[in-house]
């Protein structure tokens, strides 16, 4: 699989509040995004860190899912690998505990639309999955929250910065190419949004 690579997403070197629990502002940056998939072409991904540390925000320029007359069934489902590196002080590590999913979505009745995100760190054979449903008849903005539970929770490893992979899919199901659907994440740009919630903890506890 080709990767194309954000390199260099950092501009958090101002003065930055610490967040509670977790390392100083200065020390963590996105040190580079690479993502491949029909969901995600060359420059269609961008990456954010908010100056507290607490979320991740991924805008995909491409990553729309539609159904209808004359359009292929290869844009029934699309899909991304992404690969988030973090820098980071050593003696802390993150987990995702919570995903946010906004847009719009056009799905008629008896069809369904999915939003679903898998998250695991290199090295760990532990994954955690959030998906997001969405059953026509359905034509209109949409809101959707994804949380995870305490026992569920990967935490990047100790010791090494920690390499966040997502891998991310829109789906709309059954294919019915006559009845059309659409399923993205804004209705203005049609901008798939993912804004992916951080919590820290330091090694030893």
């Amino acid at each position: 699989m080709r990767f194309a690579t954000i390199l260099a997403l950092t501009g958090f070197a101002a003065a930055i509040p610490t967040p509670q629990g977790g390392p100083s502002g200065h020390d963590v940056t996105i040190e580079g995004i690479a993502f491949a998939g029909s969901g995600c072409p060359a420059g269609s991904v961008a990456g954010q860190l908010s100056s507290d540390l607490t979320t991740v925000t991924l805008l995909y320029d491409s990553f729309v899912a539609q159904a209808g007359k004359n359009i292929p069934a290869s844009q029934y489902r699309k899909n991304c690998q992404l690969n988030i590196k973090l820098k980071y002080p050593s003696g802390w590590q993150f987990s995702v505990f919570k995903a946010d999913y906004r847009g719009y979505a056009q799905i008629p009745s008896g069809d369904t639309g999915t939003c679903k995100a898998t998250y695991y760190f290199s090295g760990d054979s532990k994954q955690i999955s959030s998906t997001s449903i969405i059953k026509g008849p359905y034509d209109d903005n949409y809101i959707k929250t994804d949380k995870f539970g305490v026992e569920s929770t990967v935490w990047s490893p100790c010791g090494v910065e920690g390499l966040l992979n997502i891998n991310s899919e829109v789906r709309l199901s059954p294919p019915d190419a006559t009845k059309p659907a659409l399923l993205t994440v804004d209705s203005t740009d049609l901008k798939f949004t993912q804004i992916h919630y951080l919590q820290w903890q330091t090694c030893n506890k």
